[in-house]
């Protein structure tokens, strides 16, 4: 059976986090799985990283460099917990270049922690009791980590906005920061998984789908280069790269 990407197959849903989860959290999500004949789903690269209620279990999904296909039962329910920019290595306690494309138990973290956390959600069939569940005890465990990293999450808005074509990014972000070379990329790869750089690529990518989805009837070329590609054919490339299909079959799927 042919991959699909993620969010056109079965029901998706995403809102912005309770205020309960605190600072760690941006939004919550919910992907349930057709009952029937579930295709595998194709993740593409977004720079986010999520906590993850799957099978009666918490996992970690690690910020992806590439397309990732994963092959989920029919019927199967996924509820996300994304963290804010910044904000995950703090509270899972692992710098986020040691879960780039995994995704992990998060016993295999926290250990006997992981699992007494587990165990204060009660399986239920009510969709919305489960994430209240889950809201509730995820953010009664937020109120003792970590704040997120307030300069990270700075530099994950300056480059997710775009810079100028006359303000290259690492000399930008290395006078805003005040930071020498080394200690950028550092924190960057302990907070994302991956060096400025890459992050611009994955994000630049995201940003052409956001201008696309608000001017669909504008050229793949203009938003391209309102995106911040050098032209259309370097947004092919990418787009193939992160998701495995060209602007036009992404635009046909909808999302």
């Amino acid at each position: 059976m042919e991959a699909v990407l993620a969010q056109t197959t079965g029901f998706f849903q995403e809102r912005p986090a309770d205020k309960r989860l605190g600072t760690a959290f941006a939004s919550v999500w919910v992907h349930r799985m057709r009952d029937q004949d579930a295709p595998p789903v194709v993740i593409t690269p977004d720079a986010t990283i999520d906590l993850q209620w799957i099978d009666g279990r918490f996992r970690v999904a690690g910020p992806d460099r590439e397309p990732q296909i994963e092959v989920l039962p029919p019927g199967a329910t996924i509820v996300g917990l994304r963290f804010r920019p910044g904000a995950a290595a703090g509270w899972l306690g692992v710098p986020a270049n040691r879960i780039v494309g995994e995704r992990l138990d998060l016993s295999e973290l926290w250990g006997a922690e992981a699992r007494h956390l587990a165990g204060r959600i009660k399986a239920t069939p009510d969709l919305a009791k489960l994430m209240e569940q889950l809201e509730a005890a995820i953010g009664a465990y937020a109120q003792d980590h970590r704040a997120p990293d307030a300069v990270m999450g700075f530099a994950f808005d300056v480059i997710d906005r775009g810079l100028p074509a006359d303000k290259p990014l690492v000399p930008f972000l290395l006078r805003s920061l005040h930071m020498t070379e080394r200690t950028l990329r550092r924190r960057f790869e302990e907070s994302f998984g991956y060096g400025p750089k890459t992050l611009d690529r994955i994000l630049r990518f995201h940003r052409f789908r956001r201008l696309r989805q608000a001017s669909s009837d504008t050229s793949t070329a203009v938003l391209a280069i309102e995106a911040g590609y050098a032209d259309q054919a370097h947004l092919i490339r990418e787009s193939r790269r992160l998701s495995g299909i060209t602007p036009a079959a992404l635009a046909a799927t909808g999302v």
